[in-house]
């Protein structure tokens, strides 16, 4: 087989997977929380001859995590929560130790917050969360102290941003998390009665798509010329 035709394959591939990558940040939109992600291509080059022939091979294993603060809608909840600023809060699941710009909380029959997918909220120390028993009115402050009818009882852990190149997502707005790596973040402010916002333009993802689409096409079409090529090539030696 020809090496363009293995060329061309390659690139069609990271194609796909961005297309994938696009798609889930089109659906996440109106996600609260969610960042949007990107795919970043590279390119690996090999001799292949004496000369100054080289085969060039693309590969789109990269990825690249948009940080960048989303809006905050005011929604008026309790134990809803936004950073305005840079940071995560943590969650505990099954898995182990979470992060997360989402903040819809609720209060458990136990009476801990926790996602509405049951993952506890933790404090500064990776500890669960527990409202106080008969709590009238719970205040969180900017440092994202927490007070039941003026009385202090936790701190939601509000942690810094890890490098974004060791941060695996983890289903929907979730991410891993070292434990041991988690530090207090210094900027971030918490605002009680809001949501954050997705980071995702839609606009901007739907003209991604099109590029995509759009490339792939023509890499498919390359594929049939050399396809064909090839066949005439075969028919025209064998006769």
């Amino acid at each position: 087989m020809d090496n363009a035709i293995y060329a061309s394959l390659t690139r069609q591939s990271g194609l796909m997977r961005e297309m994938r990558v696009i798609a889930n940040n089109i659906a996440n939109a109106e996600t609260n929380g969610y960042r949007r992600e990107g795919v970043i291509f590279s390119e690996y080059l090999t001799a292949t001859g004496d000369g100054r022939e080289g085969l060039s091979m693309a590969h789109a294993r990269g990825r690249l995590l948009d940080l960048g603060q989303a809006g905050i809608s005011q929604t008026g909840g309790t134990y809803d929560l936004a950073i305005d600023g840079s940071g995560f809060f943590a969650l505990q699941t099954p898995e182990g130790t979470r992060l997360t710009r989402a903040g819809a909380f609720l209060v458990s029959a136990e009476g801990e917050l926790m996602t509405a997918a049951g993952h506890r909220l933790l404090d500064e120390g990776l500890a669960p969360i527990a409202v106080p028993p008969g709590a009238r009115q719970v205040a969180v402050g900017a440092d994202g102290t927490l007070s039941a009818d003026g009385e202090a009882f936790g701190r939601v852990g509000v942690f810094a941003t890890p490098d974004p190149a060791t941060m695996l997502r983890s289903g929907g707005t979730m991410f891993t998390a070292d434990e041991a790596a988690l530090a207090p973040a210094e900027d971030a402010r918490v605002q009680q009665g809001f949501l954050e916002d997705s980071n995702v333009d839609p606009i901007a993802e739907i003209s991604r798509m099109i590029e995509v689409q759009r490339a792939y096409e023509m890499g498919a079409n390359l594929l049939d010329r050399e396809d064909r090529r090839i066949r005439d090539a075969i028919t025209a030696l064998t006769r």
